[in-house]
């Protein structure tokens, strides 16, 4: 048989002190979701503007796999073979 004294516990309204608790978790909760809704707008940012960069590192490589491809440089290239000879 069940006891009825669990169940008329579940049923009566919390007093004073417990609804102030709750109403105290519950602000917190509502500041942890706010703090982690601004924290997820900030990494999405951060990721996106890391992909913009990705995307024109990507292009650049091809670019130049391109230019070495149609014979744009004969090989590496030593930037002091480029000074001028007062150098």
């Amino acid at each position: 048989m069940v006891s009825n004294s669990h169940m008329s516990t579940a049923s009566t309204p919390p007093s004073a002190p417990a609804a102030v608790h709750l109403e105290d978790r519950l602000t917190e909760l509502e500041i942890k979701a706010s703090y982690a809704d601004d924290l997820l707008d900030t990494l999405n940012a951060v990721v996106a503007r890391q992909q913009e960069q990705i995307d024109l590192l990507l292009r650049e490589v091809s670019l130049l796999r391109r230019q070495g491809a149609d014979g744009g440089s004969p090989g590496f290239r030593n930037p002091r073979d480029e000074l001028p000879p007062h150098y």
